[in-house]
């Protein structure tokens, strides 16, 4: 079960097994630079295709404590719920960064899918009020943020969730050749036995976020800690490693594994502009930190 559509957290916005080795990295966030700034700006503008506008924060380039990306979601969730009880226009979010090392839990999610003692966990662990089993998110994997208002669009999860596999299916067949399907009665999005992406949302007042996590060139390592999602007998895959598997694919010699992060990251909003048909309207970072906490 990948869906929460409950509204309260016993959790509050704290790791439940903060580790003390990592916390003096929490609060930075550290640049990739991997392409300008300039060239992704350049690409996102004009990634518009619907009437209905939604604003884009693109850290693609960032690693981002997992606290602070959580936070952001709720502060615009609150925002949101606000806009409708007042019965005003209540525009989409979409967020994608990349993630310090830090393994999420669901709601429900069960210990028994780690595999280590959570006192001595390798990186913090949060429980969040998402559904869905423990995953890992780090850097070389995007994280995808959508805060959809699904009064927008269609007020069915299911029909939501098959959307966001679609938006990664086409990034991974129009950019990569990669054939991707989905597995039926699983959530997220698989090439042969491989997971690529998966998907987690909770939902409030028909306000959907959390998201999905597309593994890049995401060093697989931190996974085998785990049971990914409480899926056993099936593997994680990332694009690189797909791309290093089919080095025979022209398509794959023709990238610099370098600017992958970047150059599916554009895929990656021009396929979610495309399927839920929304305009993107770039946002800066300091336009979200300075969102009021008390909204």
């Amino acid at each position: 079960m990948i869906i929460q559509a409950t509204t309260t957290s016993n959790f509050g916005s704290f790791p439940i097994c903060p580790t003390t080795r990592h916390q003096s990295q929490s609060r930075k966030i550290i640049p990739l630079n991997l392409v300008s700034s300039q060239k992704g700006q350049e690409f996102t503008s004009v990634t518009h295709k619907g009437d209905k506008m939604c604003e884009c924060f693109d850290l693609h380039k960032e690693l981002v404590p997992y606290g602070d990306a959580w936070n952001w979601q709720k502060v615009i969730v609150r925002e949101k719920r606000g806009l409708i009880e007042r019965n005003e226009e209540c525009p989409d979010t979409l967020i994608v960064l990349q993630h310090q090392p830090v393994y999420t839990m669901g709601t429900g999610s069960s210990i028994e899918y780690l595999n280590f003692d959570i006192k001595n966990a390798p990186f913090e662990v949060y429980r969040t009020e998402r559904g869905g089993e423990v995953t890992y998110h780090g850097p070389g994997q995007l994280t995808m943020y959508p805060i959809i208002n699904l009064r927008n669009h269609k007020m069915d999860l299911h029909w939501y969730l098959r959307e966001l596999e679609e938006v990664v299916i086409r990034v991974l067949s129009s950019t990569f050749s990669i054939k991707a399907s989905r597995i039926e009665g699983l959530t997220g999005v698989w090439v042969g036995d491989q997971k690529l992406a998966a998907i987690g949302i909770k939902v409030s007042q028909w306000i959907a976020y959390h998201g999905l996590a597309l593994n890049v060139t995401t060093d697989l390592a931190p996974f085998n800690l785990i049971v990914p999602c409480g899926i056993r007998n099936r593997k994680v895959g990332s694009i690189k490693g797909l791309l290093e598997e089919s080095c025979s694919n022209a398509k794959a010699h023709h990238f610099d594994y370098s600017q992958l992060i970047d150059i599916t990251s554009q895929s990656l909003i021009r396929e979610f502009s495309e399927v839920f048909q929304l305009k993107i309207q770039q946002r800066s970072l300091e336009f979200l930190v300075k969102k009021p906490e008390s909204l």
